[in-house]
């Protein structure tokens, strides 16, 4: 039996196919080689095309196809993973009625902050475990206002995965993990949440059946199925956000265990079983892909907006001719501090960890005699594993602790530097995994297609390839750079 995985990414799209019987990986494509673009039509926005997202779903699975290594018809489950957060509109036809606002896009940020001061801030922590924030539902009051019409011609409201889902099979779900990212779950009444719907105006028919994470979504189209080469009626049995399917494709499920990953976003995201929440919601929390009303499993998450899309940055501006392992070899010939150099990762949007603000990049000390574009790229990646141990210590304030995180090698990870970085700022040591998001949704499918009886059987055969432990105390890198982010955030405040 064969699994198949898709994950929707905002750089590009990835699938990889899925022997279930062993758990490997027997092939895989990624389109397209360049990373996608946001259209960012005003300071703070952020925007993709959903159909562009579905056109290189369907280009990296016939890419996948054609390496001959599997027989198509095989497949027997599909799982998606997709960018959380991201509004998807859709009219009575199934037609797309705009772009995605996508998660990283900031325009709705005052629209959430007054849904937290109407609703009380006390009753939103305690419901809905966020401030609505910039979440999906502050995006859609956004289009409300802005763009009425528009907004009247909304059949139904979808995040990213749901999207790609209805254009395999024809059917629009959703599922509690769903609707808590995109901050439309109560968790107390363990339903679509009235106070959100009420302040807003929302319609309740705006949202799509829910069902569970590990379950039928709907069968693949006959004429989809024809033009990527699978057999009809292939079952989507799986859909979540990035970040938990992260957390899924490591094993990360019971309560205390943790994840980390650092691609265009920088996420840590621990499992707890009680209504845990940040007071000032700078870290979030969701339902888990195992969460159930009955055995409550949430998914605490650290967002940093520009991990990885920050070092392709610099990539771009100081290394354009080299590879990324040229950039990270040159990152280890730098000594631990970079010679004093100081960056600020923060330039992708408001910030969740920093209350919402747009705090933007930042070179501190920079000796025109004595740094180099190596020490650029070293700085540039101490920075951001910087503000993993800055976020993480907000996780610490709020009960997550962990004595172990676990990563897929793969995107900054792959850097000695920054792997090693993280662990010396943060003080816990990593285990990697050979593993990614395309991979975690397909083995999803295979729970919830039921090949699997229990969700750890998916992972029997997971071993970590490398453990990385404290080697260096780097807490006054740590102690100089966190001095000039505060700094940085009263200026902030005062323009």
């Amino acid at each position: 039996m064969l699994l198949l995985g898709i994950d929707i990414g905002t750089s590009s799209v990835k699938v990889s196919v899925i022997d279930a019987e062993t758990q490997k990986s027997i092939a895989s494509s990624q389109y397209p080689d360049q990373e996608s673009p946001i259209k960012s039509l005003e300071v703070g926005w952020a925007e993709q095309s959903p159909q562009m997202w579905w056109e290189q779903a369907q280009k990296a699975i016939l890419l996948c196809n054609q390496t001959k290594k599997y027989n198509p018809s095989d497949i027997a489950a599909i799982g998606i993973a997709y960018q959380m957060h991201g509004l998807v509109l859709v009219d009575k036809d199934q037609q797309l009625l705009r772009d995605s606002i996508i998660w990283c896009d900031s325009r709705a940020v005052p629209y959430g902050n007054k849904a937290f001061d109407a609703i009380g801030h006390d009753r939103c922590l305690e419901h809905l475990l966020n401030s609505p924030g910039n979440f999906t539902a502050s995006k859609l009051a956004w289009v409300k206002a802005n763009e009425p019409e528009i907004y009247d011609k909304i059949d139904k409201i979808m995040l990213p995965g749901d999207f790609i889902a209805m254009k395999l099979t024809g059917e629009i779900t959703t599922s509690v993990s769903a609707l808590s990212e995109g901050v439309f779950y109560d968790f107390i009444t363990d339903d679509i949440s009235e106070d959100v719907v009420n302040y807003f105006g929302f319609e309740k028919r705006f949202f799509p059946e829910i069902r569970p994470v590990f379950s039928e979504h709907g069968k693949t189209q006959p004429e989809i199925s024809a033009q990527l080469g699978l057999k009809a009626g292939i079952p989507v049995a799986f859909k979540a956000g990035d970040q938990p399917n992260n957390a899924l494709s490591l094993n990360v499920l019971k309560p205390g265990e943790v994840a980390a990953t650092a691609g265009t976003s920088g996420v840590i995201y621990g499992v707890s079983d009680s209504l845990t929440y940040d007071p000032q919601s700078r870290v979030n929390t969701f339902a888990h892909v195992n969460y159930a009303p009955d055995d409550k499993h949430l998914g605490v998450l650290l967002c940093i907006n520009g991990t990885g899309s920050l070092n392709r940055w610099a990539k771009n501006l100081f290394g354009a001719s080299y590879s990324y392992k040229e950039m990270n070899d040159m990152a280890a010939s730098i000594r631990p501090g970079s010679n004093g150099l100081r960056v600020l990762p923060f330039g992708n949007g408001a910030e969740r960890m920093l209350n919402n603000q747009l705090v933007g990049v930042h070179f501190q000390n920079i000796d025109l005699n004595l740094h180099t574009q190596a020490h650029i790229f070293r700085a540039v990646q101490e920075g951001i594993a910087s503000a993993f141990r800055y976020g993480l210590d907000i996780m610490r304030e709020n009960g997550m602790s962990p004595s172990i995180i676990r990563a897929g090698k793969a995107n900054l990870f792959l850097s000695d530097v920054f792997a090693q970085s993280f662990v010396n700022l943060t003080g816990v040591p990593v285990e990697l995994y050979d593993n990614d998001g395309s991979v975690g949704a397909a083995l999803g499918a295979g729970i919830g297609a039921a090949f699997f009886k229990a969700p750890a059987e998916a992972f029997a055969n997971a071993k970590p390839i490398q453990l990385i432990e404290p080697n260096g105390n780097l807490e006054y890198v740590y102690e100089e750079w966190k001095a000039l982010l505060e700094k940085q955030l009263v200026v902030e405040q005062l323009i």
